[in-house]
């Protein structure tokens, strides 16, 4: 197998894109933290494609777990990767997340279309990001910048010492 080193820009790309997507989940994950009155029951009451099970999980029995988890996941997806800790994990739960969103609404001709900021077809912004995730989660970025690169850097040089 052909291993080529990345280079600086593509480094710095790639990082630049882990962070952005982290500023993005950890943003939506606190601004529904901090509104008392979010939940997630009329996004999910209004998926197309899988309702039956959507609506399930929007009943009175799971809502508030279904938004807690909602909020953490955002909240730990967007830490993962803004500050470099886990980020394969955090990739993994993202595309999760992502996908669920995605099914719930899906940009398909013939069904009707959910919360969006414009028209899609077939593609839209939680399709995009996944993909982005799925992108990240290829390449080794914590041996280039974040907290475990730094946490990696100070063991190899108490081992040289």
């Amino acid at each position: 197998m052909n291993t080529q080193k990345l280079t600086g820009v593509q480094s710095f790309a790639l990082v630049l894109l882990r962070i952005l997507i982290g500023w993005h989940f950890l943003y939506e994950g606190v601004i529904k933290a901090y509104n008392p009155s979010w939940t997630s029951r009329g996004y999910l009451l209004s998926a197309s494609i899988f309702k039956p099970f959507f609506t399930w999980i929007a009943g009175d029995t799971f809502i508030s777990t279904i938004d807690m988890a909602n909020i953490v996941g955002l909240i730990a997806v967007g830490v993962a990767l803004l500050i470099g800790i886990k980020v394969r994990w955090g990739c993994i739960a993202g595309i999760a997340l992502l996908l669920l969103y995605y099914l719930a609404h899906p940009p398909f001709p013939g069904l009707p279309q959910g919360p969006a900021e414009g028209s899609y077809w077939l593609v839209n912004k939680n399709l995009i990001e996944l993909v982005a995730l799925i992108v990240i989660y290829q390449f080794p970025l914590t041996t280039v910048f974040g907290i475990e690169y730094f946490f990696n850097r100070n063991k190899e040089n108490s081992t040289l010492n």
